[in-house]
């Protein structure tokens, strides 16, 4: 029998019912077909986070009544490609728990996969949202009903009935923007603005992982732009993080309108825009200014957030390029030379 090299032979070789989301910069399904040649370390993680690949993995194995769930944080070099040590060690691990030959794995072994998490330095425990978001898309992928905190969210979103805000569960936020169809976003996008910022800073962080209808996008604009002028950094923030997974004129726009008020574009819109927002900075003109703004500010870890971006497959050759056409004498030079020497001391 051939040995097992990755998890991809591993699920395959095992039969398994396997399910991939993406946990890095955005909760969003992850085609099973990206793991193969990731990790036989062809081609890089296009969603890393943190130098790392952070998956959930969700699978049935052999006769288990329950699907398992594993949040492993892969590590990755400065190109983007797995650093293999560690999923190695994990493999074999699995290999030991199991036995090696994965295609006959009885009740007794399964019981034991998910003890493979404890002690294990892949394992990661993702944010209470992105938990959320993840049950949430995890059920609705599955054609299974919603959690019990979905009605009374639908019903305050609709204004069908008066319900304490406070009352409002995450998940139940989770589940209405997961299965939000178009005149459930006509209807928040209406409520936006007279919403409690406490349930506008959930809703965004739940909206943040999918795209969203151009009216909705209006919505968070005009509600971040109010943000803004009050000074309220957070919610301006949640919001310009809400508009992330979409491709929006509109909110593209924004961005470059807030990158070209260096009053307001602070390390947290630029952290904001670097986490959520990447794709709008694939742009000619968007990411010199972004560079910009992030080597004038000396309260930023300029390196750290290049380095970030940089591992963005899309990103990594714009990025590059922007740092080197940087003139002498420029913030970003100055930057760049603080960078080296700390390098080469």
């Amino acid at each position: 029998m051939q040995p097992i090299h990755t998890l991809d032979e591993f699920f395959t070789r095992s039969g398994a019912e396997v399910s991939l989301y993406h946990m890095g910069r955005h909760v969003t399904a992850c085609p099973r077909q990206l793991l193969a040649p990731f990790e036989r370390g062809e081609a890089p993680w296009p969603e890393p986070w943190k130098g790392q690949a952070r998956l959930a993995i969700l699978f049935r194995l052999g006769d288990m009544p329950e699907p398992a769930i594993w949040f492993l944080a892969l590590p990755l070099d400065e190109q983007g490609i797995l650093v293999p040590a560690q999923r190695d060690a994990f493999l074999n691990r699995l290999l030991e728990t199991l036995g090696r030959n994965v295609s006959q794995v009885g009740r007794e072994k399964t019981a034991d996969v998910d003890h493979l998490m404890k002690d294990n330095p892949l394992a990661f425990t993702p944010s209470i949202t992105f938990q959320a978001m993840l049950n949430a898309r995890a059920t609705f992928d599955s054609g299974l009903p919603a959690s019990q905190h979905f009605e009374p969210v639908e019903a305050y979103f609709s204004g069908q009935q008066h319900i304490d805000w406070q009352a409002l569960g995450l998940q139940g936020i989770a589940d209405y923007v997961v299965r939000m169809e178009a005149d459930d976003a006509e209807s928040l996008a209406k409520a936006f603005t007279s919403l409690p910022t406490a349930v506008i800073h959930s809703v965004c962080y739940c909206l943040e992982h999918q795209p969203l209808p151009a009216t909705l996008v209006s919505a968070l604009h005009q509600r971040g732009e109010i943000a803004a002028q009050e000074g309220d950094i957070e919610t301006l923030c949640a919001c310009l993080r809400a508009v992330g997974s979409t491709h929006a004129v509109e909110a593209g726009e924004w961005y470059t309108s807030l990158l070209n008020d260096a009053a307001v574009c602070g390390p947290d819109v630029l952290a904001a825009m670097a986490g959520r927002g990447w794709t709008y900075l694939e742009d000619a003109q968007r990411l010199p200014l972004f560079l910009q703004r992030l080597a004038e500010d000396e309260r930023t870890d300029f390196a750290a957030v290049v380095r970030d971006i940089a591992l963005i497959p899309r990103l990594r050759l714009p990025v590059m390029m922007a740092l080197r056409d940087a003139h002498e004498g420029t913030p970003i030079q100055r930057r760049l030379t603080t960078m080296m020497s700390h390098r080469n001391s």
